[in-house]
């Protein structure tokens, strides 16, 4: 099955088990370090960003 990403372009899907999104889940959680040292406002865009990698993983995961 031909799969399209967000800019319109598509690719085959690769054969095998779908790539370990580790890295990337353990990427996104060190965003989460040193929130104390933030102020507050600053903590939004910190877990917006760990949000959106770990809906990535969990799609890639699943196949969504």
């Amino acid at each position: 099955m031909v799969q399209f990403n967000s800019e319109g372009s598509w690719h085959a899907p690769v054969p095998g088990p779908p790539p370990d999104p580790t890295a990337a889940i353990d990427a996104a959680l060190a965003g989460l370090e040193g929130l104390d040292q933030l102020e507050p406002v600053e903590h939004v865009g910190r877990f917006d960003a760990v949000h959106t990698a770990l809906t990535e993983a969990l799609s890639s995961i699943d196949k969504v």
